[in-house]
């Protein structure tokens, strides 16, 4: 009996030993399916908290490069240049990007945003998903968050069709219609426009800025937003 006793406490344990196994490996699996979710959505964490402002209606001025334009016939007009892997866009976009947007939606100013796609295929992807939001009223929104995103750097392979996706899904932007856009390419012929414009215009790099047909040229070496304000209130 006692023989028999202790082989079921054997059994017993060794029953609770696997099931600890079995646990101690499940939770390493879930771990590290949270560690790979988490790493792979680490460059969309600088969206947390932002979402759609109100649509704001844009058109096409073929005769200015097929530029994203927003209050056309205003007497201050600003013509923004950029890629959307440029870095120096990046820093632009940081420091003057809500002054930009403020502009917009106060009827301040005429801005028309072209948005190359000489960087590569992932600037493509990326000025056609820009070019989709537009069609839903959230370019600016969308442009935005293009330039808050962390992105590894130009050429990383980071702008695939499935972030441009994700980054539209965080900000709010979920239709069918944004979606087939983003994902078909839709607006290939527009991107090409932009990027055929640029010799026209006489822009050879990012960011290029004209304020009422001038090329802006700060005055530090570096981004200022009293700077550049001050250059858009003089015309």
């Amino acid at each position: 009996m006692a023989k028999q006793q202790g082989k079921n406490a054997d059994n017993a344990n060794r029953w609770i030993v696997l099931a600890m196994v079995l646990l101690v490996i499940g939770t390493g699996v879930a771990f590290s399916i949270m560690g790979q979710n988490n790493k792979e959505n680490a460059p969309l964490a600088g969206l947390d908290g932002i979402s759609l402002k109100p649509a704001v209606v844009s058109t096409i001025d073929v005769e200015n490069g097929s530029a994203v334009t927003f209050n056309p016939g205003l007497s201050t007009v600003i013509d923004v240049w950029e890629d959307p892997q440029c870095p120096s866009c990046k820093a632009f976009e940081i420091v003057m990007g809500d002054y930009l947007d403020s502009l917009v939606r106060d009827e301040k100013a005429t801005v028309r945003f072209h948005v190359l796609s000489f960087k590569g295929p992932e600037s493509v992807r990326s000025a056609n998903a820009a070019f989709c939001a537009a069609d839903e009223g959230h370019f600016l929104d969308f442009h935005n968050a293009l330039y808050t995103v962390e992105s590894p750097g130009e050429g990383s392979g980071f702008f695939t069709t499935e972030v441009l996706l994700k980054i539209g899904e965080a900000i709010g932007i979920k239709s069918p219609e944004f979606e087939e856009c983003v994902s078909q390419g839709s607006k290939s012929d527009l991107v090409k426009a932009h990027y055929d414009s640029m010799g026209k215009f006489g822009v050879q790099g990012t960011p290029t800025v004209f304020i009422n047909g001038k090329v802006w040229k700060p005055t530090m070496e570096f981004f200022d937003l009293n700077d550049f304000r001050s250059a858009v209130e003089a015309g």
